[in-house]
């Protein structure tokens, strides 16, 4: 039986673990395209915690490929390597570097110069024309990934990844989508990956690994590589790569690279397996593809599926993934809930991955993730009002520290808001097991969570005559509504949306069509029109912009979206604000006309924005606060504001400077103090 903690050897070098920490974009390097201790700090992190393999962000191997802003250059990342290489080596785990070209899906916007592609096949997202390359180029991009590897070699790496996934210019002459040749480069789709192995195999030699990242399903059947025929290249390619990644995923399709919580999980189980019995046991294969759950990892190679599992964004929510499973306590893995809130920064807001659970990802160097504990007179009682993420998060860390915590939680359970959100459809229950983890955690560390129970002003005042410290993460509340009751007796029906996801459809009135008001624009909104869709409702979803959700297409959602909600038959009101309401119908004012429309309802839900509820915060100004109650935003705000502030308070009470990073919000910058007895 193959266990994930199994070692596995390659090219004569041994992996401590089957798990491998895949290459993604971080947004960790310079403008000028290098490698910082950013990323060297990131990826010990991963190898620290038990990753058998650690594959470092893809790097061009031309100057004029450019894929996005903040893209490592190959050329200029050796003595980053380097630096990771030593790092990574010091915890028994293999490093490779990934290497690629984004071909007609780079940007001219950051190289400046045209895109180079196999045939001038426009991209789908860019619609940007590329140059057919020429022999000239072929020949330049070929010496480019010798170039690269000879670079992998000085820096001491063990070995590369060659990129012919999604976003690559070998997948691109794999696919009869974008390969429009009538040279030996289009007769023969797979020369030029055949030529760069090759050329890269000469530098490297037997003795370093030569990965390659392979897209075997363009999910394009008319024209791009299906299944079957990326089982022929595996059949050709097993002999001279020493380990195989098996992915999806094309132009047309390249969300379905990394989803977020729509798609199953292990969505390309049955993929590798098929390329797996292709490649005749010739080469090691991993499984990619939403792998974030301990069970199914392991599920996956005890039945053959795979030779190892790629778990990236498992691991960036949970850095010690393996070492807790080697530790037999796997039930302590911080889950991914797929939302790819934080962790999807291919955008051009430049952000640093992250994680909505593990705000510390991605800021190793900034945000301490690992303080001491407190002893002797340190050790404080603390009471945190509000049981929601901030509030569990503090109150987490704080217990981690040694200090006497209890939370209190108006609601019959704690969760908060992760609790509220995850009754909003089968995409969103993921997000409770980020709040089951946090209550099991807490209540691992002796944290006293006690729910049904209000606190005010009085109970805080007792709280300090009691020597308690307190926090304050009592949330958010309804922000009043702009609209107008246009003086009718009955008005509509309205309905906050976390009152209507605490209360299912049936909160609603019984029969009628349902108006679903989202001024912000983010996965709330299209969320409870799916929901109330599939509830048989009939849905109008009202945005004042051009597209429904525009926000999801921070995380890859967006196109995916507007097609549910097709499917669903929700029927979507572009361009429109919502500005009476009526006894039957609401009225709509487009945005950029002024002229009204009817629709009409029985229902409003209320997706707008909300405001913090900061009444104890009034009654008692100064009560350091976290998350919501600060400014209602998301699950990352709320869970790191909930460290900062637990770490500044260890840092108060041990008289110990404040690490780097941890005062860079407002609930940070708030002296920790006990309650004040000056109230209102």
């Amino acid at each position: 039986m193959t266990l994930l903690t199994d070692g596995i050897t390659l090219a004569g070098r041994r992996a401590p673990s089957r798990v491998l920490f895949g290459p993604h974009p971080t947004n960790l390097g310079t403008a000028d395209r290098e490698l910082t201790e950013r990323h060297t700090a990131y990826y010990e992190r991963r190898a620290a915690g038990g990753a058998g393999i650690v594959v470092t962000e893809t790097a061009s191997v031309t100057d004029d490929d450019h894929p996005y802003e903040r893209a490592p250059l190959a050329a200029r990342c050796e003595q980053g390597w380097t630096e990771v290489g030593e790092a990574c080596h010091r915890h028994g785990a293999l490093v490779l570097a990934s290497l690629g070209h984004a071909g007609g899906q780079g940007s001219s916007a950051y190289s400046q110069s045209v895109l180079w592609a196999p045939s001038p096949f426009a991209d789908a997202a860019s619609r940007e024309l590329p140059a057919e390359m020429e022999q000239e180029q072929i020949d330049a991009v070929v010496a480019g990934f010798a170039e690269a590897a000879r670079r992998t070699l000085r820096a001491g790496l063990d070995g590369v990844e060659l990129d012919a996934g999604v976003f690559a210019l070998l997948r691109q002459f794999h696919s009869g989508l974008t390969n429009q040749r009538q040279d030996g480069y289009g007769t023969d789709r797979l020369r030029l990956t055949r030529e760069v192995v090759a050329a890269v195999r000469e530098v490297i030699g037997a003795d370093r690994v030569l990965a390659l990242r392979l897209s075997c399903d363009e999910l394009a059947p008319w024209a791009g590589v299906t299944p079957e025929q990326a089982a022929g290249q595996v059949a050709e390619l097993a002999d001279v790569t020493d380990l195989l990644v098996v992915v999806r995923g094309g132009p047309f399709a390249t969300s379905a690279y990394r989803p977020d919580a729509h798609t199953e999980p292990q969505f390309n189980l049955e993929l590798c397996r098929a390329m797996r019995e292709a490649a005749g046991g010739r080469v090691p294969v991993v499984l990619q593809g939403s792998v974030t759950e301990v069970p199914a990892a392991r599920a996956a190679l005890e039945s053959g599926a795979a030779d190892l599992v790629e778990m990236t964004r498992a691991q960036i929510a949970e850095p010690r993934l393996v070492e807790l499973v080697r530790a037999g306590t796997p039930e302590r893995v911080r889950p991914c809930v797929l939302c790819n809130q934080a962790c999807q920064v291919r955008d051009n807001r430049n952000p640093v991955v992250s994680c909505i659970g593990e705000p510390g990802s991605g800021h190793e160097t900034e945000l301490e993730h690992a303080p001491r504990p407190a002893g002797g007179a340190g050790v404080q009682p603390v009471l945190v009002v509000g049981g929601g993420p901030a509030g569990l998060e503090c109150a987490r860390v704080l217990a981690s520290l040694g200090h006497r915590v209890r939370v209190a939680e108006r609601a019959e359970r704690a969760g908060g808001m992760l609790r509220t959100a995850a009754a909003g459809g089968a995409a969103r229950e993921r997000l409770a097991l980020l709040a089951d983890w946090l209550e099991e955690e807490c209540g691992r560390l002796g944290v006293r969570i006690l729910t049904g129970t209000e606190i005010g002003p009085t109970e805080l005042a007792d709280a300090e005559d009691r020597g308690e410290r307190v926090v304050l993460a009592t949330g958010s509340r309804p922000a009043p509504r702009a609209w107008a009751a246009a003086g009718t007796p009955e008005p509509v029906f309205v309905l906050d949306v976390p009152v209507l996801l605490s209360g299912g459809p049936g909160a609603l009135p019984p029969d009628g069509p349902v108006v679903v008001d989202d001024p912000v624009g983010g996965p709330i909104g299209v969320a409870v029109a799916e929901w109330l869709a599939a509830a048989g409702r009939q849905v109008h979803l009202v945005t004042q912009d051009q597209v429904a959700g525009v926000q999801l297409a921070r995380t890859g959602d967006l196109s995916d979206a507007n097609v549910r909600l097709q499917r669903a038959q929700v029927r979507r009101e572009l361009r429109a604000r919502l500005r009476e309401l009526r006894s039957d119908h609401v009225l709509l004012e487009d945005i950029w006309t002024g002229a009204t429309r009817e629709v009409p309802c029985v229902a409003v839900v209320d997706c707008g924005h909300r405001l913090p509820e900061e009444t104890l915060y009034l009654a008692t100004p100064g009560t350091p606060r976290a998350g919501d109650c600060v400014a209602p935003r998301t699950v990352l705000e709320a869970v790191l504001e909930g460290r900062r502030l637990a770490l500044r308070f260890a840092s108060d009470a041990e008289r110990v400077p404040v690490p780097a990073g941890a005062a860079a919000s407002k609930a940070s910058t708030t002296p920790v103090s006990p309650v004040r007895s000056q109230r209102r």
